[in-house]
């Protein structure tokens, strides 16, 4: 099955192949991988999409945890999130075949963002599946699809952050009515690696 991780994870030289290789030891295969700014100036948001069975998502979560440039992991597949794609479809058009894929990018919500002699270009944002669709009904419609560029799944969580997440971004947690500490808040079995210092992998 597929799961979705959003790893905050420090932004420097190296880290996108600590991430990798990390992947490749535990002979996990990565769909997709989104590495972008996040709201820190010194923390990457990567969202990572991988195929593994359902009881490896502990394990993902617990190797990335051991790695020291990891700040928080958060596995969002099965919780409550915002999960989007973008897409970008260039297709062989002529002045004849042009009308129709701009209806069919109307249905689908796509938009036209190049126009070219012989080709058109949508970009569309969306749900994976509503992507797939587009493409399936533009290949099944007899058009040619000359390119297809997509960035992978982006993911947030819906609602505010727990107080464990904010603590990880460094954020004030502004809840002044409990002042019991982390460890009280969490039960032995939720606390994953990265809370003890011991276990970071070193930097080579």
């Amino acid at each position: 099955m597929l799961h979705t991780f959003v790893a905050l994870v420090s932004d420097k030289p190296g880290v996108l192949t600590r991430v990798a290789s990390l992947f490749r030891r535990l002979n996990i295969n990565i769909v997709s991988l989104t590495v972008g700014e996040s709201e820190r100036a010194d923390v990457s948001r990567m969202t990572i999409v991988c195929e593994a069975p359902d009881h490896a998502a502990h394990r993902i979560r617990a190797s990335l945890y051991k790695l020291e440039i990891t700040v928080d992991v958060d596995e969002v597949g099965r919780s409550e999130a915002v999960i989007r794609e973008l897409c970008l479809i260039k297709v062989a058009a002529g002045p004849k075949t042009r009308s129709q894929i701009f209806e069919l990018a109307t249905v689908f919500k796509a938009r036209v963002v190049d126009l070219a002699p012989e080709s058109v270009m949508l970009e569309m944002t969306g749900a994976a599946s509503k992507i797939e669709g587009l493409i399936q009904v533009l290949t099944e419609s007899g058009y040619t699809i000359l390119e297809v560029s997509r960035t992978g799944r982006m993911a947030m969580r819906r609602g505010h952050h727990t107080s464990r997440v904010l603590k990880a971004l460094g954020t004030p947690d502004h809840d002044h009515s409990d002042q019991t500490s982390f460890l009280e808040k969490h039960e032995a079995d939720e606390i994953l690696p990265n809370e003890f210092t011991d276990v970071h992998e070193k930097e080579e």
